[in-house]
């Protein structure tokens, strides 16, 4: 690869703006959900099934739904979006306040990250 290609990689690469929000695996079976918050929901939904699928997530209760079901039997989605403008600005508390209005729409839900 050329100099010049990857200055412009490296270019897109920092300015890109990664959807950041909560994200949910719902077990179509029994109905539980997990939620978690992400500053990039494509790359935690493929970490987490990556996880997933080697049988080394750290939360019980989602690797033996998932271990039992599969990943066909979860929805994944994300349930709210945070926009935002600088995409190198920290969003820790605001994902986290998206994340509590959620518990409280669904308060038998649990965090998918302990």
């Amino acid at each position: 690869m050329d100099i010049k290609r990857r200055k412009e990689l490296l270019e897109f690469y920092k300015n890109r703006r990664p959807e950041m929000g909560v994200v949910s695996y719902r077990c179509r079976e029994t109905d539980e959900v997990f939620l978690g918050i992400s500053k990039d929901t494509k790359a935690d939904f493929n970490s987490t099934n990556m996880k997933l699928s080697a049988k080394i997530h750290p939360n019980k209760c989602l690797q033996d739904l998932w271990n039992k079901y599969g990943m066909e039997g979860f929805e994944l989605s994300v349930v709210k979006v945070l926009k935002y403008d600088d995409p190198n600005e920290d969003y820790t508390e605001k994902l986290e306040s998206l994340r509590d209005q959620c518990f409280a729409a669904n308060p038998n839900a649990r965090r998918i990250w302990r």
